[in-house]
């Protein structure tokens, strides 16, 4: 593979985190770039991290992972999605009660988000192995993996607090279908194409 390609692949992996950072930066209280550098770094790690450990793994844990891999990623997209959608349904809640967002600030959820939307980048690595790359061009595209993650998630997270402010409750409604659509299509990709 070429070096561009390598870099197209390695822009193709940040899609899953841009929209995820959409959703999270619609209930992002804490505005500080420390804190938004923080959940950029997190992001662009755990990408980069599984992307590499799919290369090292290589064919030896390929079946296992290419065979639950998308299942892993939906149901958890789908159940904090899920969550998101029926907690903001309906016009008696408080508007405490309706402010359950994709909080990026909580480490839990945090971790759980950065390790379902990097799941693929372990199948992407597997493939990698495949290809026979030396590990300077393995290197290279972990990397930039790196770097277009982190500035995914910052461009999500700044889009998200813009249009969250302009549509209130209904912000949390879209970052939860936002959600499941990136769990649907991860199932749909990994079954059917």
């Amino acid at each position: 593979m070429s070096l561009f390609e390598l870099l197209i692949l390695a822009i193709s992996l940040c899609f899953d985190t841009f929209a995820v950072s959409l959703g999270g930066g619609m209930g992002l209280k804490n505005n500080k770039f420390s804190k938004k550098a923080f959940i950029m770094a997190f992001f662009g790690f755990f990408q980069a991290a599984l992307l590499f450990t799919g290369w090292a793994a290589g064919a030896l844990f390929a079946p296992y992972i290419i065979k639950w891999d998308h299942w892993i990623a939906f149901i958890i997209l789908a159940y904090i999605g899920g969550k998101m959608i029926i907690e903001n349904i309906g016009d008696k809640e408080s508007k405490e009660e309706a402010a359950i967002q994709v909080n990026l600030e909580n480490i839990r959820t945090l971790s759980i988000l950065a390790i379902a939307t990097s799941i693929d980048a372990v199948a992407v690595g597997v493939s990698l192995a495949f290809v026979d790359l030396s590990l300077v061009r393995v290197l290279f595209v972990t990397l930039f993996t790196f770097i277009f993650t982190a500035l995914a998630s910052l461009v999500g997270m700044e889009s998200g607090r813009k249009i969250g402010a302009r549509i209130g409750k209904k912000a949390t409604i879209l970052g939860g279908l936002i959600l499941l659509l990136i769990g649907l299509k991860i199932l749909i990709e990994h079954l059917f194409l």
